[in-house]
């Protein structure tokens, strides 16, 4: 049986990345505040990546505005929905994986699209998309329905490439497919932030990749992905390893205040 993903992980400087992005999630998850406060680092942890990924769909909103729950965005509130249901989602995501973008644009998507609309993906080309990453148009219908069988067989099947891996697959094809027309980024970083919990590199829910991801040139690596080159699938992983390095950062630093409070 052919395993598409551990081609990708072995592209050049990929298996480097991913190595050095498993070592900083190891050395973060040996940090000694971790040892009582882990629920409430994870919780700093989401609240920071749901701004991430609502400031890289254009709409930044301070952590404060956040805590003060004083955020009228539906992005934000998207993102914080969709970010506060990953605990609820992980043991569906392999078995049903379809199910749960579903729940994930039901949830993201509030205020953006129809009622109808929420959790159903666009019927064709034409429909509403926006691109505000510069990614050209979506692909057709035909085309989406073929990628999207092959992510959730991705994510259904068994495969010797590192979680990271198809963490950064399932997040460039939802954000380059934008399967529902409106609010896929949000989504597809929610899919990458779910994967890497549930297929084990970070079990906890420490490490806001998307703040990584918001730090780098995200459009670029995106666009890199969409060229379909071994060289730039290649530099899209390497560039999803270290958007986890940098949320390891982040989380480390949420710790070393917590240490010093």
């Amino acid at each position: 049986m052919s395993d598409p993903l551990a081609v990708i992980a072995d592209l050049p400087g990929v298996p480097e990345a991913v190595e050095e992005a498993r070592e900083a999630v190891d050395r973060l998850y040996r940090h000694r505040v971790l040892r009582r406060r882990s629920p409430e680092v994870s919780a700093e942890a989401a609240l920071r990546g749901a701004r991430a990924s609502a400031a890289l769909a254009g709409h930044d909103v301070p952590l404060d505005v956040l805590r003060r729950g004083e955020a009228s965005s539906p992005v934000v509130q998207g993102a914080l929905r969709a970010s506060a249901e990953l605990g609820r989602l992980g043991s569906t995501w392999r078995s049903a994986p379809r199910q749960v973008l579903a729940r994930l644009h039901t949830l993201a998507a509030v205020g953006l699209a129809a009622q109808e609309d929420l959790g159903r993906p666009r019927h064709g080309s034409g429909d509403f998309a926006p691109d505000p990453l510069g990614l050209g148009p979506v692909p057709g219908a035909e085309e989406t329905a073929v990628r999207m069988d092959a992510l959730a067989s991705l994510v259904g099947s068994p495969s010797k490439a590192p979680a990271l891996v198809l963490a950064a697959i399932v997040h460039a094809e939802l954000a380059v497919l934008r399967p529902f027309g409106v609010a896929d980024g949000v989504v597809a970083r929610a899919a990458e932030r779910l994967t890497l919990v549930e297929f084990g590199l970070d079990p906890k829910s420490l490490v806001p990749a998307e703040v990584g991801h918001l730090e780098l040139p995200y459009a670029e690596g995106l666009r890199s992905y969409l060229s379909g080159t071994a060289e730039g699938v290649a530099a899209w992983v390497r560039q999803a390893a270290a958007a986890v390095t940098w949320g390891v950062k982040e989380t480390t630093a949420i710790c070393e205040a917590m240490q010093r409070a």
